[in-house]
């Protein structure tokens, strides 16, 4: 799909919208994972697309696929570029290059429940993250698309939730299948 078309879409979406704001609110798309063995995971999405994760040799994967927390990474970056992407094409902007790097650090200790010295327990979440935007456009200055990603980025629903907890709900069902 061109930008023009992910422009007008964007424009038709918002029209209705604001016309029906309840309609804005829908269940997102289901992620349902199965345990494979060991630490590896198969997660499937409604369309049938499947994700394999695993864990790094060092705690007792195989290493052989990507890690949740990649996963997560991955969202993050995938996320803003898109929201970039929708934004330019609302501007009229014409992108020529656009690359979003997520990076973080972690305590592999908080994965393992370890508390540190003052024996409070290690938070599992990475301790910072950092999304490193590079683009370029033929119709805007670097101000300008400087501006655009700092807009961008915490309309991102995925930097959105990771910069503010959102709350989760639990529900446990043993021996059910």
């Amino acid at each position: 799909m061109s930008l023009q078309n992910v422009a007008a879409a964007m424009q038709r979406v918002q029209s209705a919208f604001t016309r029906r704001p309840t309609s804005a609110v829908a269940d997102d798309g289901v992620a349902v994972t199965h345990w494979q063995g060991g630490l590896g995971m198969r997660t499937v999405h409604a369309s049938g697309l499947q994700v394999l994760t695993d864990m790094p040799a060092a705690i007792g994967g195989s290493g052989e696929h990507v890690s949740p927390g990649w996963l997560m990474r991955a969202g993050l970056a995938s996320c803003l570029a898109t929201r970039i992407t929708m934004e330019a094409a609302a501007r009229g902007i014409d992108l020529t290059a656009l690359q979003v790097t997520a990076e973080s650090q972690s305590d592999s200790r908080g994965l393992l429940g370890m508390s540190g010295d003052d024996k409070a327990p290690i938070p599992a979440r990475p301790l910072q993250v950092q999304l490193h935007v590079i683009l370029s456009a033929n119709n805007a200055s670097p101000d300008a698309l400087s501006g655009m990603v700092e807009y961008c980025q915490p309309m991102a629903p995925v930097s959105d939730t990771v910069a503010h907890s959102v709350p989760i709900a639990l529900s446990i069902s043993v021996g059910a299948r």
